[in-house]
Parts: C-alpha cells; sequence; structure tokens
C-alpha cells in the first residue's frame, strides 16, 4: 500500500536518483546541465550533481577512476571519443539497448556518431551534441576598428589583424595557459597548416612520416608565434575567464570550441553584432569535432536502474537536444533537430558539418578526446604544452619530441 501511495505521490513506481559525474561548471555549461535536471525531475527522479571543475576533463577522468576500482562509480559520467571502449573493457558499463532500439538511435543517429558510443555492438553512452573545434570568436568592434571588419582568412592575414590590434592597445589573442587550451589552439593551427588529409595521417593514423614532416615544424612555429600576442595573465588562465576577454572588448580574438558561444549567450551578445564566428585561417573547408556523452555504469537497484533509463532517453530526446544545445552552444546530434529557433553560427555549423560529411573532410579533434587513446593524447599535450612555455625550444626539436613521444606512449 505504501508504495502505491508513493506512486501516486511522484507519478513514477520506479522513481530513482542518478549521480551525473561532469565537469560543465562555466555559465553557459551551467544553463544548459539545468535543462536536463529539470528534466529528470519531472520525470520524478532526483538528481546528485557531481561536478569537478576543469574544462578539458582529465581532473574529472582521475576522479572517476578512483570511484570506478573503489566499486562506486556514479550513475552516469561525461565522456568522449576512444575512452569509451576502455571502461567498456573493464566491463563497469550498463548495456543501454533497450533505450535505444524503442528510442531508435540506430536511424536517428550518424553512424560515425552512433560507433563511437558502443561497446561490443551495444550502446553504453548517451551522445548528447557535435561541437566544433575550429572556431574563431572575434569580438566585432575590434574588428571593425583595426581590420575595417575584414575577417583573416589565411595565416597571414590572421597575422596582420593581430599586429594591428596589438598596436591600438588590445590583447590581441585571448588564451588561458592551460595544457587542454594549449593543445586545442596548436590543433587548430595544424589542421589549417597541414589541411585534413595531412591532420589524419599525422593525428588519427599517428603516420610517422607525417608525424615528422617539415609540415609539423611549420605548425610548431606558427603556434608559438601566437605567444607574443597574449597578455601577462595568460597562464592558468580558464578558458570562460579567457571568452569574457573578448566578450568584455578586451581581446580581439580567441580560438576555441563552440562551448564558447554559450558564454557570449549567457551575457547576452549577439552574433554578427557584437561578435563574429569564423573559422580558423585555412581550415574554411573541413569540420574539426568533438562529441559529448554520458556513459552509463551498472546499477544495482530498479530505482536507479529505471531512472538512469530515462536519463539515457531524455539525453538524446528531440525536446532536450534542441533545448540543451541552445544553451550549450553545440548543434544537436540528430539531424531531425529543428534550427529554427538557432542563431547563424549554429546553422552554419551545422550546414558544414554536413558538407563535411559528404566531402569525407570530418576530421575528430585529438585534443578533445576523439581521435587517439589517452596515453598518446597525453603525451601529445606535454610535448605541446612544453614547447609553447619554454621560449628556447625549437620547433624543429618540438617536432623529434611529439614523434618520440608518441612511440613510446604506444
Amino acid at each position: 500500500m505504501a508504495a502505491t501511495l508513493a506512486s501516486l505521490l511522484t507519478g513514477q513506481a520506479h522513481a530513482g536518483n542518478v549521480e551525473v559525474l561532469h565537469y560543465w561548471t562555466s555559465g553557459g555549461e551551467a544553463a544548459a546541465l539545468a535543462i536536463l535536471q529539470k528534466m529528470m525531475k519531472e520525470e520524478g527522479h532526483s538528481w546528485t550533481d557531481f561536478a569537478v571543475a576543469g574544462g578539458g576533463g582529465e581532473t574529472a577522468m582521475t576522479v572517476l577512476k578512483s570511484r570506478a576500482i573503489s566499486g562506486n562509480p556514479p550513475s552516469a559520467s561525461m565522456i568522449a571519443g576512444p575512452e569509451i571502449a576502455q571502461w567498456g573493457d573493464l566491463g563497469v558499463l550498463a548495456k543501454l539497448d533497450e533505450v535505444a532500439t524503442s528510442e531508435r538511435w540506430d536511424a536517428l543517429l550518424p553512424k560515425a556518431v552512433a560507433d563511437i558510443h558502443k561497446y561490443q555492438g551495444s550502446y553504453v553512452a548517451a551522445p548528447v551534441n557535435v561541437h566544433r573545434i575550429n572556431w574563431m570568436w572575434i569580438n566585432k568592434p575590434i574588428l571593425d576598428q583595426v581590420n575595417g571588419g575584414k575577417v583573416p582568412q589565411s595565416w597571414d592575414e590572421f597575422f596582420v589583424f593581430m599586429d594591428k590590434a596589438k598596436q591600438a592597445g588590445f590583447v590581441a589573442f585571448a588564451h588561458g595557459g592551460q595544457d587542454w587550451q594549449d593543445a586545442t589552439v596548436f590543433e587548430q593551427v595544424a589542421l589549417g597548416v597541414g589541411g585534413d588529409d595531412w591532420y589524419r595521417q599525422a593525428f588519427v593514423a599517428l603516420d610517422k612520416q607525417a608525424l615528422s614532416s617539415d609540415t609539423m615544424t611549420q605548425a610548431f612555429a606558427t603556434f608559438k608565434k601566437l605567444k607574443s600576442y597574449m597578455d601577462p595573465g595568460m597562464p592558468g588562465r580558464d578558458w570562460n575567464l579567457t571568452t569574457a576577454m573578448v566578450i568584455d572588448g578586451k581581446a580581439a580574438v580567441q580560438i576555441m570550441g563552440d562551448w564558447a558561444k554559450g558564454e557570449f549567450a549567457a551575457a547576452g551578445k549577439q552574433p554578427g553584432k557584437d561578435y563574429l564566428c569564423a573559422t580558423v585561417p585555412g581550415t574554411q573547408n573541413t569540420f574539426n569535432f568533438n562529441v559529448d556523452a554520458f556513459m552509463m555504469f551498472e546499477q544495482k537497484s530498479k530505482e536507479a536502474q529505471a531512472a538512469q533509463e530515462d536519463l539515457s532517453r531524455l539525453l538524446v530526446s528531440k525536446e532536450f537536444q534542441e533545448e540543451f544545445n541552445l544553451k550549450k552552444g553545440s548543434i544537436p546530434v540528430r539531424p531531425d533537430v529543428s534550427l529554427a529557433r538557432y542563431d547563424s553560427c549554429a546553422k552554419q555549423s551545422m550546414s558544414d558539418f554536413q558538407a563535411s560529411a559528404k566531402s569525407g573532410s570530418l576530421v575528430p579533434s585529438f585534443a578533445h578526446a576523439m581521435a587517439m587513446e589517452p596515453a598518446v593524447s597525453g603525451a601529445v599535450y606535454d610535448v605541446v604544452t612544453n614547447y609553447f612555455n619554454d621560449n628556447d625550444m625549437t620547433a624543429d626539436a618540438a617536432t623529434l619530441r611529439l614523434v618520440s613521444a608518441i612511440e613510446l606512449a604506444q
């Protein structure tokens, strides 16, 4: 009788709790996550927030491993890319096939996206969005003032813009000196310098010839050239504080994934008026992506399992995809979600994503866990950030170190 009464009061026969590990702690990210929390509450479930600060997620993964090893994993955790398979090998993930079948995930999701979130043929994670990484976020009044409103298309044009912005008293290039941010910018420089075919050979296939090429050396040299346009407060600064410099008119441009747009939206800024989104020089015809997802851990109680299944269903639902990505700055992973309420940056992103998918110029982000195993990407992070912070290390030396570090990590 008590169970029946509880069901009547809650509207749920199996209301349960979900504990969700994530690293969405900035203003725009928190606003996006609040949508999911509200929807779970409406389903009758409770939510335990397990937030671990750190935009790249490395700290969160360290905490997660500790919890999993002790036999006490959360219900769900943010994850991306090849690392899902490593967790699958440990035998701790819950299968989501029942939800996936009833919700027609295979029919809805692009195959390249669906396959990443399966382990041995079964869904174990729910994808929520597609992020584009090769974006520049430009303060439009500064661009208008110092460069006549002209968006740089090449690296030569970009550095002319940087010189003008610096001479006018602005921080020309906004950057946060953390290893994952260093890797993010280096990745886009490399893609712009080398193109998508070379990028795939170097950072997906890990081809030694591509890794040790003159193109790689040129990418390192171009990357370090950016340092002279940064401000003294750069070391250790969080990405969202760096975005705020562009929002507030203190800095001209930031290279960052489209989660940065969530910060502009939270500040009430409008694309085309207050800021511009533009592809990184040399990457106009490609799309560097990562996909945020939540992998699910096996739960013991039926209530916890029911809550987890509802969470998985909601994450890929059309309603959540539309509302969440409006706040997050990304585009929906479902192609059937209307973009009528989305801004010009999102519409361009979706158009470019579909065009790149057709042309074969989609490239996964190694800086955001989509292209390499964690041990390899960690080695790349170390080389990139050490080179960036060592004024005496040459681009040639960095290239040699990169090849050696990847060989040792494999």
